[in-house]
């Protein structure tokens, strides 16, 4: 039988948290592809820059100052936990195996968390606002006829729905800039702490040593233009159908957006369907049209 000391359970600690470290750096999130990280420092960042597209103008006279809209879009940071409790008996009667592989996949599951929000958040664009006071994915975008917000106002739709579609939704996106479609806030990254000392109340009370995961974050919508969602059958006409709205959008005052499709997100259940049409060369006749025109991603967490 082991006797527990403080040296012991120091160790015991430094293990578990290379277990933890292997399963986070072992771990293969998606988010980054659809999502820019912003560092947050507060409670809650306000993203009153969205909807303002920056440009270059010819320089005559004094500079054009440029006021930010004050959209007044915030997104909230939240907290998140994971706790593991480790009997002291089983440190005594080293029993410790069964451990490692916990901590290794609540590593793995601290490097993903990211994917659950900000695939979750695509799904409920359908559904949800974002810095215009429209769904994200929406038929009644407003774009005003001149670049300061103002004049006539037209609708413009980054969204097709089929009534009799029963399938999944998919999305095209543009991943190409600074900015991408989905913002992952970042308040405070993952991190393994122990409650492990003898005066501990869980230590002292029921012979447990707790070791936790936490972290504060929250994912919100970037720009609408740089996202396209679709509730139809996933073909080659709808997804050319697909980049040329998008190629075609424009920011207020007529300004073209240069919108460069590059990413097609799909869910599992298209996966097949979705390799088809993008990787599959057709005959000696006829070439495949959209093999290499987006990359394809099959997103866990959609």
């Amino acid at each position: 039988m082991a006797i527990v000391t403080p040296a012991l359970v120091t160790a015991l600690f430094t293990g578990f948290k290379k277990n933890f470290e292997d399963g986070k750096s072992e771990a293969e999130p998606q988010y980054n592809k659809i999502a820019t990280v912003i560092k947050s420092t507060t409670k809650s960042n306000t993203y009153g820059w969205l909807g303002k597209f920056p440009s270059l103008k010819k320089w005559v006279g004094s500079r054009t100052i440029e006021s930010m809209k004050a959209h007044g879009y915030q997104i909230i940071n939240e907290d998140y936990e994971s706790t593991v409790g480790v009997d002291k008996t089983d440190i005594e009667d080293d029993e410790l195996g069964v451990y490692a592989p916990i901590f290794k996949e609540m590593g793995s599951a601290a490097a993903i968390h990211p994917d659950e929000s900000c695939f979750a958040l695509l799904s409920a664009g359908f559904t949800s606002l974002c810095y215009d006071g429209q769904n994200f994915f929406d038929t009644d975008h407003p774009v005003a006829a001149k670049a300061d917000g103002t004049g006539a106002v037209t609708s413009v739709a980054n969204m097709v729905v089929d009534a009799g579609y029963t399938g999944e939704p998919w999305f095209l996106l543009d991943t190409s800039k600074a900015i991408k479609p989905i913002i992952f806030q970042e308040r405070k990254k993952p991190q393994l702490i122990a409650m492990t000392k003898a005066d501990d109340e869980s230590v002292f009370m029921n012979k447990e040593y707790r070791y936790g995961v936490d972290c504060r974050d929250a994912a919100g919508f970037g720009f609408w233009q740089m996202a396209f969602g679709n509730k139809r059958a996933l073909n080659p006409d709808n997804l050319w159908d697909c980049i040329r709205k998008m190629r075609e959008f424009k920011a207020d005052g007529g300004r073209k957006l240069a919108i460069k499709p590059t990413l097609l997100v799909v869910p599992p259940s298209l996966e097949k369907l979705a390799t088809r049409m993008l990787e599959r060369e057709l005959d000696a006749n006829s070439s495949n049209e959209l093999k290499g025109r987006v990359e394809l991603l099959v997103a866990d967490y959609l």
